[in-house]
């Protein structure tokens, strides 16, 4: 898988919602911004992100993934947000 590939996948399953991805072959880093992420913990800001890539998990098509999840306000201080 490419990153665009995952960024069109999880763009097409999480509404509302801003993806970073790097990485390669089936190794994934994921960067998301949304609303979707307000008042969740961070348990289930991750579970939204895995539910979305059950798919390609499960598959093998992706195999490690790692997740940070941040509310639009979040993002603003996120270190990562000033590299994108």
């Amino acid at each position: 898988m490419q990153p665009s590939d995952v960024k069109a996948r999880l763009e097409s399953r999480i509404d509302d919602c801003e993806f970073h991805i790097q990485g390669e072959g089936c190794n994934f880093q994921v960067v998301a911004v949304g609303e979707a992420f307000a008042g969740l913990s961070p348990v289930k800001r991750q579970q939204l992100i895995y539910g979305a890539l059950s798919e390609e998990i499960a598959s093998g098509a992706l195999h490690a993934v790692s997740i940070k999840t941040y509310t639009p306000a979040q993002w603003q201080d996120a270190p990562e947000s000033a590299q994108s």
